[in-house]
């Protein structure tokens, strides 16, 4: 048997659809180096949460002032909501509870929150990009 591949974004949308066509509550998978957990919540839908230890972001130094927010699942990145109109900036101001950005997978859309107080410096992936577990998305550096 082949291991799962939870890089890959229909492999997590086929598990949700099938934990709620089951009525299971949820799953949790770990592994070393990282761990999904998909919660159904009746009519909020699902909620997909991820971690997983990843290198520091191509360029930063050991020691960097600036932290990395990753991607907690793989999907679809997104810099802003997909029904918004009004772009995001960079080099913004952020608190560690603002929505950066999203990840998507299917019908499904988890928020990006930014974890620290700072300044939004940096985009590290492309904007509709697939994107995997733990990759590297926005860089933020100590406010000035």
């Amino acid at each position: 048997m082949s291991a799962i591949d939870f890089n890959d974004p229909a492999t997590i949308a086929l598990l949700t659809e099938a934990l709620t066509a089951a009525g299971v509550d949820g799953l949790e998978i770990s592994r070393p180096g990282g761990q999904l957990r998909i919660l159904v919540a009746g009519k909020d839908g699902a909620r997909i949460s991820s971690t997983e230890a990843t290198p520091r972001a191509p360029g930063l130094a050991p020691g960097s002032v600036a932290d990395v927010v990753k991607a907690p699942m793989a999907g679809r990145f997104y810099v802003e909501h997909p029904t918004s109109a009004a772009p995001q900036n960079l080099s913004r101001s952020v608190s560690d509870a603002d929505i950066v950005g999203f990840v998507g997978v299917g019908h499904i859309l988890l928020p990006l929150r930014a974890g620290r107080s700072g300044i939004l410096t940096r985009l590290l992936a492309e904007p509709g990009a697939l994107v995997g577990f733990g990759d590297p998305l926005f860089e933020i550096g100590l406010p000035s």
